[in-house]
């Protein structure tokens, strides 16, 4: 059987991708640069001496100026090598995660590695790409994810070991995220959905005892705290709902078309949103764009992880479509997470926003992350010749329906 060749499938650099990335870390260093920026800098320097200005927009312009050499790294790497050194990769990371453990507190969380310069670096973000490609190692050697117990748990355990480090680190923000990367690959692997309600049920079990147990025993817990001034954070102005407070406001404030860039005595200037360059950068979008550039940079986001899923759809490699299965998810969550907790939809996190928030490790991981979608599309005919695309063909079965048979793409059948 002869399979005709489709455009859509065949190998290319995205160039659409990697500019929709471009554009969102330009929007980046810009807006945090607004919430940092010093009001004695002259309103009349260029936009430059703005960035330079500002430590933390400098040092975010640093990163974006020194990412295509990141970004031809990984494109240029064999295909396959990230399949062979998935487990590699896998263990260094644990390994730095339990490093950490025994790193000093920051606000009761020990996340962070010193790297030196004043740098710290967060191994939980390197864990979400890492997770990625072993789950997606795992899901292309079978036809079907979590077919039997032992493969059940194994994929599990995959998502579960750092996660379980990550959860002794204090940092809850990063569990999250990996949870959904789990669950969205495992849903598109194909797993069964017995599997998948049960794991849901699980978690909402898991979540509502831990809640229950934190209101009966009185805990004064920061992350029951972020739940709690959640649903009422008019109750706790001045505690818990004061962030989520101050940031409806600030982005309230920037009305329908914001108020500018670089405004002294602006609310993002003043800090009276705390974090407004890092977790909570979109209350200084919101403020000094408003609503329409709100819904302009919203809009690109949703092009960015349709893009993704155009990509995926025709990535007959299974290893290479789980991975950008799961750079997507990863992306997902953390826009959702993070947009919703700015505007009260969600508790607080702590989940950065991609490509705007300020930090070298999230900023890494992401553009890593988009840069192993680009490998794989760039690449996705050399793995190829080992995968089967299904073909559904009129053999009738039992109650006449239509059985799927596998054809080798490289080696299709010979004619008779």
């Amino acid at each position: 059987m002869m399979l005709s060749e489709d455009r859509r499938t065949k190998p290319h650099f995205d160039i659409v991708l990697l500019l929709m990335m471009y554009l969102l870390m330009f929007i980046g260093v810009l807006m945090i640069s607004v919430a940092t920026f010093n009001p004695d800098v002259s309103a009349d320097v260029p936009l430059l001496n703005r960035i330079l200005n500002s430590d933390s927009g400098s040092w975010q312009a640093i990163f974006v100026v020194a990412s295509p050499a990141a970004v031809w790294f990984i494109v240029s790497i064999p295909y396959e090598h990230f399949r062979s050194y998935a487990r590699m990769y896998y263990y260094a990371v644990l390994i730095l995660l339990v490093i950490v453990l025994g790193a000093s507190s920051i606000r009761n969380v020990r996340a962070w590695l010193s790297v030196g310069l004043g740098r710290m670096i967060q191994p939980a973000e390197f864990a979400k790409l890492t997770i990625i490609l072993m789950l997606a190692r795992s899901m292309a050697s079978t036809p079907k994810p979590m077919n039997t117990f032992k493969d059940a748990i194994r994929t599990m355990a995959t998502f579960a070991v750092p996660a379980g480090i990550t959860v002794l680190q204090g940092e809850v923000g990063s569990v999250i995220v990996m949870a959904v990367i789990f669950y969205m690959m495992i849903v598109f692997g194909g797993a069964d959905w017995k599997w998948l309600t049960l794991l849901m049920v699980l978690a909402v079990i898991a979540v509502g005892t831990l809640f229950a147990y934190g209101l009966i025993s009185g805990s004064e817990d920061f992350r029951l705290q972020r739940i709690l001034s959640f649903l009422d954070p008019r109750k706790y102005p001045l505690s818990g709902g004061y962030q989520i407070l101050n940031s409806e406001q600030a982005i309230g404030s920037g009305g329908l078309t914001g108020i500018g860039l670089f405004i002294p005595g602006s609310l993002s200037q003043l800090n009276f949103v705390p974090e407004d360059w890092t977790d909570f950068v979109f209350a200084t979008v919101g403020e000094a764009v408003g609503f329409i550039g709100s819904t302009v940079i919203v809009l690109l986001y949703l092009a960015m992880l349709l893009r993704m899923l155009y990509l995926a759809r025709y990535t007959y490699d299974k290893f290479g479509r789980m991975i950008i299965i799961g750079v997507m998810s990863m992306l997902f969550i953390h826009i959702f997470q993070n947009i919703a907790m700015t505007i009260g939809l969600m508790p607080i996190t702590g989940i950065p926003l991609p490509f705007l928030s300020y930090g070298g490790s999230n900023l890494l991981t992401n553009i890593v992350g988009v840069s192993l979608v680009l490998n794989v599309v760039k690449n996705r005919s050399n793995a190829m010749p080992n995968y089967s695309m299904p073909v559904t063909i009129a053999t009738t079965g039992r109650r006449g329906a239509k059985k799927k048979i596998y054809v080798n793409r490289a080696k299709p059948a010979r004619k008779h």
